[in-house]
This record gives structure tokens, C-alpha cells and sequence, in this order.
């Protein structure tokens, strides 16, 4: 879809240039738009100046190549005087602090930056993941001490890490604002993308919409680990009931369990509670799926610990791989925020103290992951299975559900343990080598449970 030549905001500005920033900068510069990119991390900027993304993205290389070499697409560590834009995205960070809260202060200098630039009747949109009120009580009053007339909305980021460039182009816009002439101009600026725009009548609903959709997914995990967590103490398989529950009955819908954190899963329903005590209003429901979430590693170090007092000369100094470092496999990503391995990583550094811990991740930057782990990172899968007594498989990669993990396994020692956490593999025992204990999450004590 081409831009009208009478479409009056065709220069925007994107200030933050991390994941959900970059990869909307240069979908909308792709469709013609003239983006502007706002970005203090050098080198982020290094990086783009290579041609080259700072993450793992499919086709954003290619489009971002593309787009600097139009002119659509240019960016800097502040915004350009000379090249003045009408809308003004930010999508800068908002992390979690020490006592859990999501901060802003990242939010409000980008805001401060944008008043110092933004000309008559700019529209302002916040597209970072915040609590509740934000984009009015923080925004807002930056933007009102300028005493420039401005237009205010808030437009949630839903793409999925893996799908961001198509669904950029897909999924509907979620588009929030106090007043009809705002949300209309969103709309015609995100029809421009998307053929489907969902207005919705205020700021914050458009901030509890992004909310309710991240944690109602987190809460949907949390209740198949706790399942998970039930049949692996009572040694059945929280596989087969999942799916002997699903099968043809139309009113569940049951994930299967596995680890989950990420950069929104991890801290969105943190913000979620956070935003309802503004209100007086608990959420323990809330709070609970993410503290079992959160609790998962702990639980799969027990169990590891667990065979490896169990099984006949397992050694005293393990050598562990775990396969899968980034946060998710499937789309694949490199993203490390928020990845579970790491807390696998520490549980499992507290139940072996004794143990080397290495990793392997089809896709992460060796030395980045080196760096953000602490550990050993092997170039390649036979080198993870290559002489270790536990392999543990942390997420759903095709790299992973492709692998003949008989044939590897038959490299471990012996006794060895082969630990699926996401149940990829069926009837997996039934093929290991002699030696080789193969369990997975939501079935760790079957092997045990048959036996009596």
C-alpha cells in the first residue's frame, strides 16, 4: 500500500530503537513512510551503521538494508532539528526495578525530548509496555508544560518476537485516546499498515488491553505447569492428560507446560498488579501464576538432583548441557531477556555445586551468550551431548525436535539423564541407550511409577 501524496503525516520519529522500536521503524519506512530513529545505545547505532540489526529478526536485514538505502529510514542518538516530524512514537524500555515495579524514567526523558522538538498539533504515541495511567499522569503533564498544542494516544506493541514484520502488517492496532479526532488520526496512520484498527475509548484501556493479554497468557502456563507440577510428584504424565482432556472436548484449551519468561511474560503481570493497587485492588490470582512460573526452576533442579543421587554411580561432578538459551524457540529468536535458562542455570548451580554447567542455542551470538550466562557455550548440539551426564532441553527449537536423540544420547555417560521441558519427544524412554534416563517435564517420576 503506497502513501497518498496528501496524507499529512508521513515523517515520524521513533524514539528507542530496541526490539519492538527497530522493527516498527522499518516496517513503517517500508511502506513508505519517512522514519526518523532516536536511539542512545552507540552500539545499536554501530550496528544499523553495518546494515546489520542488533537481534535476530527473520527478514529484518534484508529490509532494513533496503529502507537505509531509500532514505526512508534514518536514524541518530537524538532527533534531527532539520527534519521535523508531525507523529512521535517512543518505545523505550521499561524494565523492572529491584522492588519489582516497571520504571519510567526512561519514558520521561524521551518524552522531554520529544517537547523539545515537536512543532504545533504533533501526535504523541506511547507504544511502550506500561502500567496503567502512565501515558496521562506521565506523559501527559510533560507534554501539557510546553503549552504547544499536541494530540496524546497510546498504541499497545503486540507483535510476536520471530513474526514482527508480518504481523505489523496483520494483526489489528490497538488505539487509545481521551477524544474521537485523536483516534481517527491514529487510524488513518496505522491503516496505512494494518487493514484492521481496534479504537478503544480512553488511554488506559488501550494500557490494560496490552496487560490482560500478556498475563492471561502467562496465567494459562502457569496453570499447566501447576498441573505439570502435580503429575510429575504423583508419577504419571501431565502429557497424557492434557491431551486425553483436549481431545474432542471443545471447552479446554490447555497449553502444555514448559518454561516462560521472556522480556513481556516476565514482568507484564508484575505490572499488572502493580497498576491495580493504584486502585486498592489485589490480584492474587495474578501474582500467584507468575510466582509458579518463577518457581519452575527450582523445581527442575530438584528433580535432576533427585536421579542423580538415585541412579548407581552418577557422577560426583557432573558436566551439564542445557540446549536452548534464548527466551523461546518457536518462532526462533536470540532474545535473552528473560530467558528461564538462567534461573535453571542458577537452581541448578545450587542443587550441584559440584556440577560444570555448559550451553548451547542454535541461534544467540556465541560471545553475547557467553557473556549474559557466565558459562561455556559449545559451537554445536553433538558437542553438548558429547561425554555429559545431563542434557537438559529448555526450549521447543526445530533444531531440537529434529535432533535423533537417541544417537546423541548414546554419546552421554553412563548413568545419564536426557530431561525434555517440553515434552517434544514421545515415548522418548523407550529409545534411549542402555544407561540413559530419559524424563520430561510433568512425568519426572513415571520411569519410577511403572516400576512399582
Amino acid at each position: 500500500m503506497s502513501i497518498p501524496s496528501s496524507f499529512k503525516d508521513q515523517n515520524i520519529s521513533i524514539i528507542g530503537l530496541g526490539y519492538v522500536g527497530l522493527t516498527l521503524a522499518v516496517a513503517m519506512a517500508d511502506t513508505g513512510f519517512n522514519v526518523q530513529g532516536v536511539e542512545k545505545r552507540q552500539d545499536v547505532l554501530d550496528s544499523l551503521d553495518r546494515g546489520k540489526p542488533h537481534f535476530h529478526e527473520a527478514r529484518l536485514e534484508e529490509k532494513l538494508q533496503r529502507v537505509k538505502a531509500s532514505g526512508k529510514f534514518i536514524y541518530s542518538n537524538k532527533l534531527d532539528p532539520a527534519r521535523p516530524s508531525t507523529v512521535y512514537i517512543i518505545t523505550v524500555g521499561t524494565p523492572l526495578d529491584k522492588q519489582g515495579n516497571a520504571r519510567l524514567d526512561m519514558a520521561q526523558a524521551a518524552t522531554g525530548e520529544v517537547v523539545a522538538h515537536m512543532g504545533e498539533g504533533a501526535l504523541i504515541i506511547l507504544r511502550s509496555t506500561v502500567k496503567m495511567g502512565t501515558t496521562r499522569n506521565i506523559v501527559q503533564p510533560i507534554l501539557e508544560a510546553s503549552k504547544k498544542n499536541y494530540e496524546l494516544a497510546f498504541c499497545p506493541e503486540r507483535t510476536l518476537e520471530g513474526r514482527a514484520l508480518i504481523e505489523l502488517h496483520e494483526l489489528p492496532q490497538v488505539i487509545g485516546a481521551d477524544d474521537p479526532e485523536t483516534r481517527w488520526r491514529c487510524q488513518q496512520l496505522f491503516n496505512l499498515m494494518t487493514p484492521t484498527t481496534v479504537a478503544v475509548s480512553s488511554l488506559e484501556t488501550a494500557e490494560l488491553v496490552k496487560l490482560t493479554d500478556n498475563t492471561f497468557r502467562d496465567l494459562s502456563f502457569a496453570f499447566s505447569n501447576e498441573i505439570a507440577k502435580l503429575c510429575g510428584a504423583a508419577g504419571i504424565s501431565a502429557l497424557e492428560v492434557i491431551r486425553a482432556g483436549k481431545l474432542g472436548y471443545p471447552r479446554t484449551s490447555l497449553k502444555l507446560p514448559g518454561p516462560v519468561g521472556g522480556p513481556c511474560l516476565e514482568k507484564d503481570p508484575h505490572i499488572l498488579v502493580e497498576s491495580a493497587k493504584q486502585w486498592g485492588v489485589e490480584m492474587p490470582i495474578t501474582h500467584a501464576g507468575r510466582i509458579t512460573n518463577e518457581e519452575q526452576p527450582k523445581d527442575i533442579a530438584h528433580y535432576v538432583k533427585y536421579w542423580a543421587e538415585k541412579l548407581p554411580g552418577f557422577s560426583k561432578t557432573p558436566k551439564i548441557s542445557l540446549l536452548g538459551l534464548a527466551f523461546k524457540g518457536v518462532p526462533e529468536t536470540d532474545d535473552l531477556r528473560g530467558t528461564m535458562a538462567l534461573p535453571v542455570l542458577h537452581a541448578l548451580q545450587a542443587a550441584l555445586p559440584n556440577a560444570v554447567i555448559k550451553g548451547y542455542d542454535p541461534v544467540a551470538e556465541k560471545k553475547a551468550t557467553e557473556d549474559f550466562f557466565g558459562i561455556e557455550i559449545f559451537d554445536s548440539i553433538p558437542e553438548a551431548f558429547n561425554d555429559a551426564d545431563v542434557v537438559l532441553i529448555l526450549t521447543n527449537h526445530n533444531r531440537f525436535l529434529q535432533m535423533d536423540l537417541a544417537s546423541l544420547a548414546a554419546k552421554m555417560k553412563r548413568p545419564a539423564i536426557v530431561y525434555d521441558l517440553w515434552n517434544m519427544y514421545d515415548d522418548v524412554s523407550a529409545s534411549m541407550p542402555e544407561g540413559v534416563l530419559a524424563i520430561s517435564l510433568g512425568a519426572e517420576l513415571l520411569i519410577e511409577s511403572k516400576k512399582l
